[in-house]
């Protein structure tokens, strides 16, 4: 007698909205973490087995394939799935979809790794700061390392992760952005060869679920490298999890599940009993005090870990309302081009930072006061200059330029403001011998920051022209000279990160320079000179910095002294999306929850894709009574909780 197997089974499909696993038979005995092919409303879609449950009382339907081949995922997957699942709530099928591949390719395809003794001769020696936090990285459990740009923190990942592959355990390394990796995988790959995998989202699904499957078949361990979507890897046993660069707001899931990376690395590290280290040149406010409060050990570092006498950084700031210093160009100061003229001159490179993409940021016409907007999302097109085009950097509209007013029919169109597009336009002008590159996300693939890391690192690339996206971690040996267009841009975001964000920032450009390679300079173009921000960071003085900035945030009541659930409604009109947001403010002042609430107003993009949006912002020092508000969220509603900002 045939006897059947039944199995709670999680299916991979962003749309599956319910938080229970639904039932299936299996002719064959299943382990849990299993991954099976199973139908779902006559689509046939992966899952993952997570529970063996009695015969059920309805008729279920039998699970198509179970790929044989392939190994269950770890238990420790399951346990992070169940804890991302409770903390941060969401569909189950958004989760799933984080663990496993689109697809399950043929074993044939598999790449086998194989154990290689790490290449300790090729390490420099380590600096007096590096060797004290190494002795005081002595157990599994967190620790919070700040330490100054050029302070040689990767030289310390680098000694935690040969640790830990002695004791047969994985290393996983996390970077905010992909462009990152192809650095910090040179470094690595210097040490540990073929046993550093790289994994994030723009590889094509066949690299992806190659490099997945090498985690999940090897037998040796690993050193794992990605942004926040390599913490989903099939990890047997890790011994360590480091979040670089972990100020960066990109370790903020913005879909389904919205969850924070250093959350759930941190998360992760404690369900693997590892080492979970957090470093940062400027740690965020939250992470900082976090870790004063919980007794978390903070190892600091501050000396360069090239130690030149020629690293220093000069830092010169220009005052752009002093009009004498912009004759030659509107944007460009005369000392800021002096000084790449000079660096040009001495074989150096030079990298401009503006955190502004596009060629114009308004177009409007002079005779009659009217602005290109979008007619989506009511927000001003940019123009491109390359493709000679109106663009909505939010939604993607775009529209050929127009070069008479529609509502006056003058020709008196005009093209104000500046992004990377014109400051690179400028400068290819300015200085037509000189390898000019620029580097934001409007790039294409080939011309991405990743794709030219090589060349740029070797100094083919003379002046780098980029957003945020240039400076995050990034050491390049043949720079010379940074120049920041403007240094507050950031700064009037009505926000309460706007001052962290800003001097977070700026403190990570000017340590792009004067890391012990090379001498380095730094202009840094502000209409604000004065500014305490602005300051602190040139100075270099986050201690400063971080008390002034922690009162105003105790003050004000925001992270971290409680917890923000941001509520957002979406209606086709204006007056609808009023209306709902106030009738859903009554009903949470109804619950009678320990929270406070803010708003309804306008979302501060109120119009997207020709919905209005408008939100609510709640507050508590429980996080648990956020979770009670999400449960009562009506449809039509999205929430982030934990956001990184409320804009």
């Amino acid at each position: 007698m045939l006897i059947m197997n039944y199995y709670e089974v999680l299916p991979r499909d962003p749309g599956y909205q319910p938080d229970k696993a639904l039932a299936y038979s299996s002719k064959e005995e299943l382990m849990v973490g299993r991954i099976v092919l199973i139908e779902l409303k006559h689509k046939e879609l992966l899952g993952v087995v997570v529970n063996k449950v009695p015969r059920p009382v309805f008729k279920v339907k039998e699970i198509i394939s179970s790929f044989p081949e392939l190994p269950p995922l770890p238990g420790t997957s399951i346990k992070l799935l169940r804890w991302i699942h409770n903390y941060y709530p969401g569909p189950m099928g958004a989760v799933i979809q984080q663990l496993t591949p689109k697809n399950i390719l043929h074993s044939e395809d598999q790449v086998k790794t194989e154990s290689v003794k790490p290449k300790i001769d090729q390490l420099p020696t380590l600096t007096p700061e590096q060797l004290t936090v190494l002795k005081a990285i002595n157990k599994p459990g967190p620790y919070l390392l700040h330490g100054d740009t050029g302070s040689g923190k990767t030289r310390v990942y680098i000694d935690l992760a040969i640790r830990a592959l002695k004791d047969n355990r994985s290393a996983l390394i996390l970077t905010p952005e992909i462009s990152l990796t192809s650095q910090l995988a040179a470094d690595f790959r210097k040490i540990f060869g073929e046993r550093v995998l790289v994994i994030h989202s723009k590889l094509t699904p066949k690299e992806r679920y190659l490099v997945w499957s090498q985690i999940l078949y090897s037998r040796h361990p690993l050193v794992v490298l990605g942004p926040r979507s390599a913490l989903f890897s099939p990890f047997s046993t890790l011994g360590l999890v480091v979040v670089d660069e972990a100020h960066e707001d990109a370790y903020k899931q913005e879909q389904t599940p919205h969850y924070s990376a250093i959350r759930v690395a941190s998360t992760l590290a404690s369900i693997h009993g590892a080492t979970f280290l957090i470093g940062s040149g400027t740690p965020s406010i939250n992470d900082y005090y976090l870790a004063e409060q919980k007794n978390i050990p903070i190892l600091r570092m501050r000396k360069l870990a090239i130690d030149q006498k020629d690293s220093e950084t000069n830092i010169t700031v220009v005052d752009l309302t002093d009009h004498s210093e912009t004759t030659r160009h509107p944007y460009l100061s005369n000392t800021l081009l002096k000084a790449i003229e000079k660096t040009l001159k001495n074989k150096e490179q030079v990298l401009l930072f503006l955190n502004r993409r596009g060629t114009a940021r308004v177009v409007y016409c002079e005779n009659c006061g009217w602005k290109s907007v979008c007619p989506r999302c009511d927000i001003p097109l940019i123009y491109h200059g390359d493709s000679h085009t109106m663009q909505c950097h939010t939604c993607g509209f775009s529209q050929a330029v127009i070069t008479t007013c529609p509502v006056c029919h003058q020709e008196e169109i005009v093209f104000k403001g500046m992004g990377t597009k014109a400051i690179a336009d400028a400068i290819e002008k300015l200085y037509p011998q000189a390898m000019v590159k620029r580097f934001d996300t409007d790039n294409k693939k080939a011309d991405r920051f990743e794709q030219q890391y090589d060349s740029v690192k070797v100094g083919k690339v003379d002046i780098i022209i980029g957003t945020q996206t240039l400076v995050k971690g990034l050491d390049l040996p043949k720079l010379g000279l940074i120049g920041v267009i403007v240094a507050e841009t950031g700064l009037y975001f009505p926000d309460f990160t706007a001052s962290e964000g800003t001097y977070q920032l700026l403190s990570q450009v000017i340590g792009r320079v004067g890391r012990g390679h090379r001498k380095g300079n730094a202009i840094i173009q502000t209409y604000d000179p004065n500014n305490p921000i602005v300051v602190s960071a040139i100075k270099r003085d986050w201690e400063a910095f971080y008390k002034t900035e922690l009162e105003e945030r105790r003050k004000f009541v925001f992270p971290p002294f409680c917890y923000l659930l941001k509520l957002t409604c979406r209606r086709a009109t204006q007056s609808s999306a009023i209306t709902a947001t106030k009738k859903f403010v009554d009903t949470l002042t109804d619950l009678g929850l320990k929270i406070q609430i803010l708003g309804p107003a306008p979302s501060f993009y109120e119009k997207i894709r020709g919905k209005y949006q408008w939100q609510v912002v709640v507050k508590s020092r429980d996080r648990s009574e956020l979770l009670k508000v999400i449960k009562h969220l009506p449809s039509g509603w999205s929430y982030d909780i934990d956001p990184v900002n409320l804009l």
